[in-house]
């Protein structure tokens, strides 16, 4: 995971044209703050004083406006805008920074980096980055797949069979994003992105057969390299008792929460004879259309309700 001011310099700098305007620092320099009102400030933007990023960006507008202030105005704002210590100033558009800035950012010890890109394009380009660079992370333990469009977790005790029904959904065309480890990475405020290490992307275990490669097996569609997580399903093998517990209307959706997002989240009883693939198309689809608004249970009891209603005859004496 990218950290430093240097480590993204070095990452992205030669697609985003940057380089060091001053002596690049002999101590990497955290993307983050650790002050308290830190966490709030947007990682990068153009300049702003008063809810400074830790990426200023100063393009043409900013010079422009910096050039119309007064003297006295000039230094203040200078002096404000090193006084926040943001992790480094990066001029766009390939800008010159004035030796007044120089000497600032000396004294501050702030680096300066510039830019031929625009600030827009600029800025565009780092906010993706650091968005999925910084995001919180977490590996859990399962097979991630797409189904019908939908990331779908699978979970539950080792041996119940995940890796069986994974193989087998793969088989009907739904390809396989990670086996065993998937990695999940907040990537907005309710979205969680998943995807596979490294050294295991490709790759399945089924007992039995061993180690199987799903790319080499069943060609280049069958793989992913990422997917948003929309679903969980929890595979458990239920005793009579446990099934009988199970709503028979709404079934069995819950929620688990990770890293702060909410994920629906199916129960699925693991049982001999049952067609595990058909019952995680069925849900997927299912979900799909609990997204769109319509849930088939409550439509049942509002069909009965209206069949009860169409059947019970009315008070004495009023009209059919």
């Amino acid at each position: 995971m990218i950290e430093s001011l240097q480590a993204l310099i070095a990452q992205t700098g030669p697609r985003l044209k940057l380089s060091w305007l001053t002596p690049e620092p002999s101590n990497p320099r955290a993307l983050r703050g650790d002050a308290p009102g830190d966490s709030g400030c947007s990682l990068i933007g153009t300049l702003n004083c008063i809810h400074p990023n830790r990426l200023q960006v100063i393009g043409h507008a900013e010079r422009a406006y910096l050039a119309d202030l007064g003297r006295t105005a000039y230094a203040e704002t200078i002096d404000k805008l090193f006084a926040d210590q943001p992790t480094a100033v990066i001029f766009s558009d390939g800008i010159q920074p004035e030796p007044a800035v120089v000497r600032a950012a000396e004294l501050s010890q702030i680096p300066l980096l510039g830019s031929t890109l625009g600030d827009e394009e600029l800025i565009n380009h780092l906010r993706y980055f650091l968005t999925h660079a910084l995001a919180e992370r977490r590996t859990l333990h399962g097979v991630f797949i797409e189904v019908l469009g939908m990331g779908v977790l699978l979970v539950g005790d080792p041996a119940v069979g995940k890796s069986e029904l994974a193989l087998d959904l793969v088989a009907r065309g739904h390809p396989l994003i990670a086996d065993d480890a998937p990695r999940f990475a907040r990537i907005a405020p309710e979205i969680l992105e998943g995807t596979c290490p490294e050294a295991l992307r490709d790759f399945l275990e089924v007992r039995g057969l061993g180690i199987l490669n799903i790319r080499a097996m069943f060609g280049e569609g069958a793989v992913l390299r990422s997917k948003t997580l929309n679903l969980i399903i929890d595979l458990q093998p239920l005793d009579q008792q446990q099934l009988e517990c199970i709503d028979r209307l709404s079934g069995s959706l819950s929620a688990s929460n990770i890293l702060g997002v909410t994920v629906p989240k199916v129960t699925m009883p693991v049982a001999p004879g049952r067609n595990l693939a058909i019952l995680v198309e069925a849900a997927v689809r299912h979900q799909i259309l609990r997204i769109r608004g319509y849930d088939a249970g409550v439509d049942f009891i509002d069909r009965q309700a209206r069949a009860i209603s169409l059947d019970r005859p009315g008070p004495p004496g009023s009209s059919s």
